[in-house]
């Protein structure tokens, strides 16, 4: 990342920490997001039922204004999400994500039994990576940091390994030295875990 695309990332950074919450409308989100057509892939309830769509349902705010700026000023390459932030302005984002975060958390539909075993081995590796620290020991986020429980376990499964190989970063490289060299089997364990925890609804 060049020093332009840091200065830019540290300002959005303080506009997301500083900006007032009452500035949000979560009402005027919903209107963006109807004209938008985000249900498209994220769901009517922002529960996803598409393969590595991320549920945006109960996600904090701040998280997803700052995922949205980052795609819509390029430093985020995530298609087709870079070409429909254009034209949205810092209150329509602020809106939007106010919307999303207003909604109850949800399992998506179709998730697979939860297998035991699994979880389990998710749970520990969970625990030895510290993943509760940052994401809270009930995992449902805070700040600009996502809600991963019960979250579409493909798309844990591909983000993490995203991670793992450096194709993906956040507003630092936490997530890429946490899951540095961690294996396919364990990535598939710790998603299965994240998947079937316990969303807390909003």
């Amino acid at each position: 990342m060049t020093f332009p695309h840091l200065a830019l990332l540290a300002a959005i950074l303080v506009a997301c920490a500083f900006h007032p919450a009452a500035a949000q409308d979560a009402a005027r989100g919903a209107t963006i997001a109807a004209e938008r057509n985000c249900a498209g892939c994220h769901g009517a309830a922002g529960v996803s039922e598409l393969e590595r769509i991320p549920s945006l349902a109960g996600q904090p705010a701040e998280f997803i204004t700052l995922q949205m700026i980052l795609f819509r000023e390029g430093l985020r390459q995530a298609p087709p999400m870079n070409e429909l932030s254009q034209g949205l302005e810092d209150q329509a984002v602020e809106d939007l994500a106010a919307h999303y975060a207003s909604l109850p958390a949800a399992p998506p539909p179709g998730l697979a039994p939860r297998d035991a075993a699994l979880a389990e081995r998710g749970r520990q590796l969970s625990a030895a990576l510290n993943c509760g620290v940052c994401h809270l020991p009930d995992y449902s986020g805070r700040n600009q940091i996502p809600r991963i429980a019960g979250q579409r376990e493909d798309f844990l499964r591909h983000t993490l390994a995203q991670y793992r190989d450096s194709q993906r970063r956040g507003t630092d490289t936490n997530m890429n030295a946490v899951m540095y060299g961690v294996p396919d089997d364990a990535i598939a364990a710790l998603a299965h875990y994240m998947a079937h925890q316990p969303v807390r609804p909003e």
